[in-house]
């Protein structure tokens, strides 16, 4: 007997893949404007904003802010993540802590009252506000400060909260006294590009800003939503990475079933965890493996040799356990907490975050931490000299070529990125979704007359870091 879901309860059979496509649309895509990610799309996602607004909020506890020239999912945070960094980034590069302020300062210059502004009276705003935070400043002659501005505006612009009607940021860039530019302001896109989920001037900490934390009296219906999340958020969830009640909620085949019909994704459960599949590979914010660049491409064949070796029945690898993952976010909120000034915090309206209540009933007992195993840095060196020995130095591009060692820390750092290996010192851990990489190797062009491999990796099922 089918499953009841509560997911789509709506939407006729015959509209399903329109509905999918547009749920997994706004989970991926931070803003969907009339041009953002291509003409076209908010009209197909506009088309289901009544239902994509409850499903939402249901299902997962988020806000589906909806106009006719804009779609904007505002999410809740159970906790940081280190790739989320990429949805602020120009040409593939993240912002750095400069252009980060500098993005804040400019939203706040933008007044209510003026419906344009050029660039000249936004520096003269912008600058003693800069100059103001001690460790930032603004000095237009100051290289480095105008090509931070140029990332700022250029985000800005490709989200449509700014539009140029006059002038180019080239000419300022130019001669700063002389050049100008007039932009039109969207101050509704402007309010949803930055919407923290508390007063920012109440928090003594970044994790103000995340949900509540776990705890054994949460609802039902809240744990279940924090599942949800986790699988939408995640490429994958190890049941014992999470909270035991969030284990059990994952593995239940109702909460399987409406994450299915809702994103028209393949649920696939394993004995360590869980995880969407995705056929097509577009519910993702990094494709892999898939057409790009030497990193990407060494990437998918290191894998393919990790899964060599972890299959030689001659190899027996050494296994640790796994650092759990309360430590890394530890680690990261402190790395944050540490940019955090300490002056102008409303200290009696401070907010954070709070702990289970005392005399609480004990939840169940956590898992034990998975023992994953070690491939040592010294094999990692092999088998990247292997693999430019094998294809030969110019098919990896003329900036890795002589620098194999490099492209492996860059590799390494990528698969990290994605949840696909767990740097360690003196090598890597091994996850289980890494060896679902196994056969990538298979997916590679035939080796053409000229005797050089472009190593171009088609996209395979399963999903790269959201």
């Amino acid at each position: 007997m089918a499953l009841r879901t509560r997911a789509a309860r709506d939407v006729e059979p015959g509209d399903l893949g329109s509905y999918q496509q547009a749920v997994r649309r706004v989970l991926t895509c931070d803003l969907i404007t009339p041009t953002r990610p291509r003409p076209g799309v908010l009209d197909q996602v506009l088309r289901w904003a009544d239902e994509l607004t409850r499903d939402m909020r249901e299902l997962f506890g988020y806000t589906l802010i909806a106009s006719t020239h804009m779609v904007r999912l505002v999410r809740r945070l159970d906790a940081l993540d280190p790739t989320q960094r990429s949805v602020f980034a120009r040409k593939g590069k993240p912002f750095d802590r400069r252009r980060l302020a500098y993005l804040c300062l400019v939203l706040a210059s933008f007044q209510r009252s003026r419906v344009e502004i050029s660039l000249a009276d936004l520096v003269r705003v912008f600058t003693p506000a800069a100059n103001a935070i001690e460790g930032l400043g603004f000095d237009p002659t100051v290289v480095a400060h105008k090509a931070a501005v140029v990332d700022v505006l250029d985000w800005l612009v490709d989200r449509g909260a700014l539009r140029l009607s006059d002038g180019s940021l080239e000419s300022w860039v130019r001669d700063t006294e002389q050049g100008d530019a007039l932009y039109d302001i969207d101050h509704e896109i402007c309010a949803v590009l930055f919407r923290p989920a508390r007063p920012i001037q109440h928090l003594t900490s970044v994790a103000g800003l995340l949900d509540e934390p776990m705890g054994p009296g949460l609802p039902r219906d809240a744990v279940l939503r924090r599942a949800r999340r986790l699988l939408v958020e995640h490429p994958v969830v190890y049941f014992a990475d999470v909270d035991p009640a969030i284990a059990d909620a994952l593995r239940t085949p109702a909460l399987a079933a409406d994450l299915a019909r809702l994103t028209g994704l393949v649920v696939e459960r394993r004995a360590e965890g869980i995880m969407l599949a995705d056929p097509g590979g577009t519910f993702t914010d990094r494709p892999f493996p898939g057409r790009g660049g030497a990193v990407n491409r060494t990437a998918g064949l290191l894998l393919a040799k990790i899964a060599d070796l972890l299959e030689d029945r001659s190899h027996t690898p050494s296994r640790l356990p796994a650092p759990p993952p309360a430590e890394d976010h530890a680690d990261l909120v402190a790395r944050v907490d540490a940019g955090l000034p300490r002056e102008g915090v409303v200290a009696e309206l401070a907010w954070t975050t709070p702990e289970p209540e005392y005399g609480a009933a004990p939840g169940p007992e956590p898992l034990p931490p998975a023992e994953l195993p070690l491939v040592e840095m010294s094999r990692l060196e092999t088998m990247i000299d292997e693999l430019f020995e094998e294809f030969g130095p110019a098919s990896f591009t003329g900036l890795w070529q002589q620098d194999p060692r490099g492209l492996l820390t860059a590799a390494i750092s990528y698969l990290s990125d994605l949840s696909l290996l767990r740097p360690v010192p003196g090598g890597v851990l091994v996850p289980p979704a890494a060896l679902r990489y196994r056969n990538i190797r298979a997916a590679l062009p035939e080796r053409p007359q000229d005797d050089q491999l472009p190593l171009e990796l088609p996209t395979t099922e399963g999903r790269g870091a959201s």
